[in-house]
């Protein structure tokens, strides 16, 4: 046995460039250690060592660690399967380590939760070294790392958080900036701020890795820096479709199954347009796998999309029985994922994609269905390989814009605003945007944020902006939880932010239960609206926790709830209250169900909501939105929805979110009153809403005498017409949110 060992152990090492054979005795020459833990390397290091080798991006190694020497900021481009998100990490591991860690170490971002794991779990494997020591990442909710970690993948947004407490990114002396091509809010951001965060630390460095259609606008941004290209993997084989294909949905599914009665070996990849799309072709697939003959071999497919979960499964978690199929079934979030090297060999690419794209003007959301982009289709490409083919289900010569659009066109920005204050307090300069947003979005963003009081009289961050900045939260739901506060219902509060921030927690029913998923649900309606009623339901989860004998997942089952995206509340809950408690502010004990606490979440909401409350112009259900005088209706998953008509509707409502749709609804509705809706909304953001008949009803119960406030109405003039200069802040009444 030994001499077994003895004598294969040779080869082994032979594949590394460090060290020649080994004895593993110790009574030959020393064993190769690991520099980044000191153990001996083990076999299965040398063997994913060939593997890498093998990679596009080993044959840059020396020009890019070059670069990494001399310059402060790198620019790789190069596309898919190529190695980048996992070996330039390792090697810019290596150039801090080679300091001594003297400047920080290493942070390399992704766009995507499932990402960060995944890159991280298979670095931490090919370093050979334990994940969440050396190597470990953090997302949204989930830390996987120590007081070793040289190398930390990270969600972007996660890599804002931490500018919060450290502006200049001291900790680090590399940061990678991948997935580019995305235009994520937060990549955008980092890419702006990095520019002048470079100039205040010259012994940074930062490595951007870009696929081809960035790439000139990364040199544009940048200036003169040095540019590594990867070498272009061969041709990928692309079969298009000759005409424009309007039902692409069930074009991908038939060509599926065709795929599958070839017998050819590999797993397959189709991307549709949205999540809704993906569940449904999975109940397709698997009602249409059980009908196929049992000589062609098991199709399993598997559904790839966060929309109630939370992360992705883990692929390699997700073989099928042998001689089985995998139908990856993913949307256009999943085209960087960290897919089996050499398992995909069919992609079907429907070339559509459902977006939400946000509307300032009117402060909502709409889905647009759109082609996607030729970066995004030449992404999808590389997924089958050298030896795979992808079909493209619209034709070759269909004209897709070059690159993806900036999300920052698309996106509420008031977020990004309310942050980039904040690190203008830190001493940060101006974020030097690739594309500068809308300026009908920014001037929203800013007279949004002086509505909530996050503004002082010179348009900088006042003391209650200072504060919601530090809660991760969108600025209205931030400042109902200050105001909440004050008004002695956190608890309560905490719990609405929490389920609010949390995949939706109704399950979509199974085919023939959609009347007792209705009835299941209808246990949990609170008659004071739909805020309440998801404190019921998370109360209820909570009390299925602690009844040792009841599994809090065979309760949600039971009751149709998403028992996933419950435990993800709950992770956000506890994650609101570290930062509440870290911040010194007083949290009540709970109260829920009493009359006063009901008027204080009330008063809480419109506190932060106070843009979105909608009036019943006929009794029928047609709100009135005030904002924007758009006609809405209640969704039908609603307490006041379509089944729930019998209790009667309220006249005035506030809600959580309006979307653009088929039929403009308005989601998570509460009834509130107007009088206090009056009490608690700004003055001035009152006589800026536009002439409507909704309006008068509350002038008069404002001033029932017919006076008029001159001096308000000057103020509301003045600022409409200079949102950019910020106004000063009315003082609050009474029975308005004062953070003392």
């Amino acid at each position: 046995m030994s001499e077994e060992n003895t004598s294969a152990e040779p080869d082994i090492h032979a594949e590394s460039e460090k060290s020649p054979a080994v004895d593993l005795f110790g009574f030959g020459d020393d064993l190769e250690l690991n520099q980044f833990d000191g153990l001996p390397f083990s076999s299965r290091y040398y063997k994913l060592l060939k593997e890498r080798k093998t990679l596009p991006v080993w044959k840059v190694r020396c020009k890019f660690e070059d670069a990494l020497v001399n310059n402060q900021l790198v620019v790789v481009s190069g596309t898919a399967k190529t190695g980048r998100s996992t070996q330039i990490p390792q090697w810019c591991a290596e150039f801090c380590l080679s300091a001594q860690y003297q400047h920080g170490r290493v942070v390399c971002t992704q766009t995507s939760r499932q990402q960060a794991v995944d890159l991280a779990l298979r670095v931490a494997d090919e370093m050979d070294v334990n994940i969440g020591h050396e190597v470990g990442y953090t997302i949204p909710l989930e830390t996987c790392c120590s007081s070793d970690t040289v190398l930390r993948y990270c969600t972007d947004d996660m890599l804002l958080r931490d500018m919060m407490s450290d502006p200049f990114l001291e900790h680090y002396g590399v940061i990678i900036i991948d997935q580019t091509h995305e235009r994520t809010v937060s990549t955008d951001i980092l890419l702006g701020l990095l520019k002048d965060i470079l100039l205040q630390r010259p012994e940074l460095r930062v490595v951007v890795l870009a696929i081809p259609p960035m790439t000139e606008k990364l040199l544009s941004h940048y200036g003169s820096v040095p540019l590594i290209s990867l070498q272009a993997s061969s041709p990928v084989e692309v079969v298009h479709s000759n005409c424009s294909n309007k039902d692409y949905f069930y074009s991908a599914l038939r060509l599926v199954l065709e795929i599958h009665r070839t017998k050819e070996d590999g797993d397959v990849v189709v991307f549709f347009a949205s999540d809704e799309e993906v569940h449904c072709a999975h109940s397709i697939l698997q009602r249409e796998g059980t009908r196929l003959g049992a000589e062609l071999g098991q199709m399993v497919p598997v559904v790839l999309c966060t929309g109630q979960g939370g992360l992705y499964p883990v692929l390699t978690e997700q073989a099928g029985p042998t001689g089985s199929r995998r139908v990856f079934l993913s949307t256009q979030l999943g085209e960087d994922m960290w897919w089996p090297r050499e398992s995909v060999n069919f992609v079907i690419d429907t070339g559509v994609q459902k977006k939400t794209v946000y509307n300032p003007r009117i402060r909502a959301n709409s889905e647009v269905l759109q082609p996607i982009s030729q970066c995004q289709a030449d992404v999808r490409k590389q997924l089958s390989g050298t030896t795979g083919k992808c079909f493209s289900l619209y034709p070759e010569d269909s004209k897709l814009s070059a690159e993806n659009c900036p999300q920052i066109l698309e996106s509420n920005i008031t977020p990004t605003v309310l942050f980039l204050k904040r690190m203008e307090i830190a001493g940060l300069g101006q974020c030097d945007f690739l594309d500068r947003p809308d300026p009908e979005g920014l001037m929203q963003a800013y007279e949004e944020l002086d509505y909530l009081a996050a503004l002082d009289n010179d348009g900088n961050l006042s003391e209650i902006g200072i504060i919601m900045s530090e809660i991760p939260l969108d600025p209205q739901m931030a400042k109902a939880l200050l105001a909440s506060c004050e008004f002695d219902c956190v608890s309560e509060m905490l719990t609405i932010a929490a389920m609010l921030s949390a995949p939706s927690c109704f399950l979509e029913p199974p085919s023939g239960m959609t009347h007792e998923a209705v009835q299941c649900h209808r246990k949990f309606q609170h008659p004071e609206g739909d805020h309440f009623t998801l404190i019921n339901i998370f109360n209820a989860f909570k009390q299925s926790q602690r009844e040792q004998y009841f599994s809090s997942q065979k309760w949600c089952q039971d009751y149709f709830l998403d028992h996933s995206a419950l435990k993800t509340a709950e992770a956000i809950r506890s994650e609101l209250t570290d930062t509440l408690n870290r911040i010194e502010l007083p949290i009540s004990e709970p109260s829920f169900g009493t009359k006063t606490n009901t008027h204080n979440i009330k008063r809480a909401l419109l506190a932060g909501f106070f843009m979105q409350i909608a009036r019943d112009v006929d009794g029928s259900g047609n709100y009135f939105i005030l904002t924007h005088k758009h006609m809405a209706q209640v969704h039908l998953l609603s307490s006041y929805g379509a089944q729930s008509h019998k209790l009667g509707l309220p006249e005035w409502v506030v809600f959580h979110e309006y979307t653009l749709s088929e039929n403009n609804c308005m989601r998570t509705v509460t009834e509130i009153s107007p009088q206090v809706f009056i009490q608690v909304a700004p003055l001035y953001f009152f006589y800026n809403l536009p002439p409507s008949e909704s309006k008068d009803i509350l002038q008069d119960m404002l001033e029932p005498d017919g006076s008029r406030c001159k001096e308000e109405k000057q103020r509301a003039a003045t600022t409409s017409s200079d949102t950019n200069s910020s106004c000063t802040v009315v003082p609050q009444t009474y029975d308005r949110c004062v953070i003392q």
